[in-house]
């Protein structure tokens, strides 16, 4: 009570807001993503993404060396596929000897501690630009499921660490940690994109990969942002299936639910701070309307606050620069 406890003393010097402060980012918080193309010297530049590149295969090692040199651990792999490989049936997906195949070993001949995750969707190999097969203009789960699940069985054996279930169908969690079992992957680890909400905030994403939806919207397996309660439901059925990690996405519009996972379970909980939300702080800081720096920061220790473990981010190298 007033004037015994004057909460301002707390915060009476810079010391001594340091000494006190709850939440800190570290290097080890931050999950890099990665876009990979074909080609060779290739540094293709993002339009709606500024300062974000593609990188051809060659490339990607020293990108790989340079972020282990910052201290950060850990990057999620995406690839852009040719459009003469995609199809509706996963073909490419499946190919030991495909773009990302190549990528993961790669990274892991370059930084062997490195820590790779890798995407498992098929938005990026469908002629249609879903994260399933197409039959009749519905998305098929259960045909989906079984391509999913060797898609992650040939990332585990290129040298995953992480496989990265992104495509939002039932029980494709379960089927994926069956198959890495059968295969005696009993170390390959799953980050499920347990509460990945059908967002407008993906579309610098898109641009980057060259995957969005030929038809309609992804709808009927992403989930409404109208709902709250459903995370967890979708979280905790995930978690009875093997997840070792779950991620919401995206992260900043999605606080509340971080939140509301930390307070349910204690697996380990990913935050994605997606394109759109990325994009928006570097055309604000363009027009010099925001500090980029400092909003950058705020922004990132707000996932820590809301109870996220690991932040995947493409401020990472920004961040780690500051901290």
């Amino acid at each position: 009570m007033y004037p015994l406890n004057r909460n301002r003393r707390l915060r009476s010097s810079s010391s001594m807001r340091s000494l006190l402060q709850e939440y800190r980012l570290t290097p080890n918080d931050f999950i890099v993503p990665l876009f990979v193309i074909e080609g060779n010297k290739l540094k293709e530049a993002i339009p709606s993404m500024p300062g974000y590149f593609r990188f051809s295969l060659d490339l990607l090692a020293a990108k790989a060396v340079s972020l282990w040199k910052q201290e950060l651990k850990a990057i999620l792999l995406f690839v852009k596929v040719p459009d003469n490989l995609k199809d509706n049936k996963g073909t490419e997906a499946l190919n030991h000897n495909g773009l990302m195949q190549r990528a993961i070993k790669i990274v892991k001949d370059a930084v062997p501690d490195m820590i790779v995750i890798t995407d498992i969707a098929l938005d990026p190999y469908s002629s249609f630009g879903h994260d399933g097969i197409v039959e009749e203009g519905k998305i098929l789960n259960d045909h989906s499921v079984k391509i999913l699940s060797e898609m992650a069985l040939s990332h585990a054996q290129a040298g995953a660490d992480i496989v990265a279930p992104s495509d939002m169908m039932d029980g494709r969690v379960l089927a994926i940690r069956n198959q890495l079992e059968e295969a005696n992957f009993h170390d390959t680890m799953i980050m499920s994109y347990s509460a990945k909400y059908a967002s407008a905030f993906y579309g610098p994403f898109r641009d980057a990969l060259d995957s969005a939806p030929g038809f309609g919207d992804k709808k009927t397996y992403q989930m409404d942002f109208g709902n709250r309660e459903e995370a967890l439901v979708e979280t905790q059925l995930d978690i009875e299936e093997g997840a070792d990690i779950v991620m919401v996405k995206p992260g900043l519009a999605y606080l509340d639910i971080i939140r509301d996972l930390k307070n349910k379970i204690h697996t380990p909980i990913a935050a994605y701070q997606v394109s759109g939300e990325y994009a928006m702080l570097k055309a604000a800081a363009a027009q010099g309307w925001l500090n980029h720096d400092q909003v950058m920061i705020e922004q990132l220790l707000c996932f820590k606050r809301a109870g996220a473990q690991l932040i995947a981010t493409y401020f990472a190298e920004e961040a780690v620069k500051l901290i």
